[in-house]
């Protein structure tokens, strides 16, 4: 097979496109031919070598992938070959063939395209932020950092369907900010001209959210607490900052908030079957057309540098996607 391949960590230079040897499936397992797959930030930080959960180089990168089922390992009894699925890999997806575990395989409807459910990994981190770590109640205001990214624009749309109040999103362009209005935020926040906390005390009357979601860590989580509100919760789920952030617990027990992390991975790792509930919900959304994953930009998989250096430059919104 063609699959991208992290050689050695550093630059986008560091992928590049060869020939790999073809997965077998193993007891429980199944072979995807891939029709697509998407970047992930995790990706990013696999090829930087600073992901605790990424593998040592040579490596394929990609948490993702649609395709179809081309080969069937032992013991697997409820796909079948030639069936359409999305998946999370066992192995990396920036690949032609890939491993996936049979229990994190899901089927997708003949309704719904390939690029529908092409984001696997921030549909089901989107919700779980939301439902699992976040705790969201109806009438709850929603703060989404980075709302025009593939997790944040998914976000945006999960927190209206789930019955939040009032939707805030920040972004770091006018254009973006744009972006995200149109998602269905009732605002958008241009972080880097405008002090985010001090804007959503402002919409909410000094109350402050009750939900947010945080991938940056470092000063914007810190500065993110002193517009929680009472009860609130503070989700991170990434660290896209070098400086981790430092937090007092005073805030905290004072009034009741609470900072909880939350990994999409650790979850599929440790607990696989907790995401299908999760994935069945999210496909039903998909196909009453409740939600829908925004995709920025396509690139050939052989070009996969290309795509890493446009989430870099942090100029995409939306999903970007790799096709073989």
């Amino acid at each position: 097979m063609q699959a991208i391949v992290v050689h050695a960590y550093g630059n986008s230079e560091q992928l590049q496109w060869r020939e790999w040897p073809d997965p077998e499936p193993g007891s429980g397992q199944v072979r995807i031919r891939t029709r697509l797959t998407s970047v992930n930030f995790a990706d990013i930080a696999a090829r930087r070598g600073g992901y605790d959960a990424g593998a040592a180089p040579p490596f394929v990168p990609g948490l993702d992938v649609v395709g179809t089922v081309e080969a069937l390992g032992p013991g697997v009894r409820d796909l079948e070959v030639g069936t359409r699925v999305a998946a999370f890999p066992l192995g990396g997806s920036y690949a032609t063939l890939t491993l996936a575990p049979a229990a994190l395989t899901f089927p997708v409807p003949d309704t719904l395209g390939d690029e529908a459910v092409a984001g696997l990994t921030v549909l089901t981190t989107a919700y779980g932020l939301l439902t699992r770590a976040g705790r969201l109640s109806p009438g709850e205001t929603v703060l989404v950092h980075a709302a025009a990214g593939g997790v944040g624009s998914t976000a945006v749309q999960l927190a209206r369907v789930l019955g939040a109040g009032r939707v805030i999103g920040t972004a770091g362009s006018a254009r973006k900010c744009d972006f995200v209005r149109a998602l269905g935020a009732d605002f958008a926040i241009h972080s880097l001209e405008e002090d985010f906390a001090q804007r959503v005390l402002e919409v909410t009357g000094g109350t402050g959210a009750d939900l947010i979601l945080d991938p940056v860590s470092g000063a914007v989580l810190e500065r993110g607490l002193s517009c929680l509100a009472p009860f609130g919760r503070l989700v991170s789920y990434s660290q896209m900052t070098e400086r981790p952030a430092q937090i007092s617990t005073r805030p905290l027990h004072r009034q009741n908030r609470a900072v909880i992390g939350f990994s999409n991975g650790h979850l599929r790792r440790s607990r696989p079957e907790a995401l299908r509930p999760d994935v069945e919900a999210l496909l039903r959304l998909l196909e009453e057309g409740r939600l829908k994953l925004q995709i920025g930009a396509r690139f050939p998989l052989s070009e996969a540098a290309r795509a890493h250096d446009l989430i870099e430059s942090r100029q995409n919104v939306g999903k970007v996607l790799l096709v073989p």
